[in-house]
């Protein structure tokens, strides 16, 4: 292999940027094992703030002096994998944890605090645990219900506003225009477009269309944690919206006015129910063709 096609592999493992071929070839180099290992144990050590590109290019420019035999001797083998083990130490500690469910699916996941928030349908979360114990904060799109534990200060970012909390149990949901929190324990503060809003048990904060609203709630929990959506004066367009989050299926309703409005729940675990649910109450009727549901009015 040649030493220009060996640092390309090195770069590339650092940038975890490896396809399947190169992955091969990088198992295939001499000190593999050894680096590996390194790597590693290097897991837990943090790294001062450098530019591992740069650091990179300065050993780099140097072995290219040396001829490629001089790569597997023993100093440039340790060279190289303190190279490594400073990289994948600045990696990890920057990286952010990111999760993901897609539709009919919910996840539950536990927070470096050992807070836990489960993500309903079409949601992600992202967090970093190496910078947990300084800055508990995550990004959310979707709807998560949090169970927070105590500590300091607790901020959930959506595109539309910020939740703050310093130990509850509350739901956000961060829909295109739709955002709503409601607080089920503790105090929550909201604070959208420079307004600020304290929430107290049972109260709920919700913006549609950019139009704020407070009710309140008489739950321990959101519906959808028992596999169920509910809907209190909402358009049907967003309750049809969340049933294709909760089935695998297309709804069309051109001949149906869907900003009529809509209040009541559908179950995630029978379809036919749930299709009655919906559409009983409004008067309307439906087809089934393959994973198409077409809405017509009676």
């Amino acid at each position: 292999m040649q030493k220009m096609e060996r640092e390309e592999l090195i770069k590339k493992w650092l940038d975890y940027n490896l396809n399947p071929e190169e992955q091969k070839a990088f198992e295939q180099l001499d000190d593999y094992d050894e680096l590996i290992k390194l790597s590693k144990s290097s897991e837990g050590f943090v790294a001062p703030v450098f530019n591992v590109d740069d650091t990179y290019k300065t050993v780099a420019s140097q072995l290219k002096t040396k001829k490629p035999i001089n790569w597997i001797t023993p100093l440039l083998k340790i060279a190289a994998v303190f190279l490594i083990a400073f990289g994948v130490a600045y990696y990890t500690y920057s990286l952010d944890t990111a999760n993901y469910t897609s539709i009919a699916e919910q996840q539950e996941i536990i927070l470096p605090d050992a807070s836990t928030v489960k993500l309903n349908a079409v949601s992600n979360l992202v967090f970093n645990k190496n910078k947990w114990s300084d800055n508990r904060e995550v990004l959310l799109e979707g709807e998560a219900f949090f169970k927070v534990a105590k500590g300091s200060k607790f901020d959930v970012l959506t595109k539309q506003g910020k939740v703050s909390v310093l130990g509850t149990e509350f739901n956000v949901i961060q829909r295109d225009n739709y955002f709503e929190v409601t607080c089920y324990e503790g105090l929550v503060a909201v604070n959208y477009k420079s307004k600020y809003f304290e929430l107290k048990p049972g109260k709920r904060f919700t913006v549609l269309n950019e139009k704020i609203n407070n009710t309140s709630v008489n739950k321990l929990q959101p519906s959808w944690i028992t596999d169920e959506s509910s809907f209190e004066s909402l358009p049907l367009q967003f309750v049809l919206d969340e049933f294709e989050r909760q089935y695998n299926i297309k709804v069309t309703a051109a001949s149906i006015d869907t900003e009529q409005l809509f209040t009541g729940s559908f179950s995630h675990t029978d379809l036919d129910l749930a299709l009655k649910s919906i559409t009983l109450p409004l008067g309307i009727t439906y087809t089934k063709t393959d994973n198409v549901i077409v809405l017509t009015r009676e």
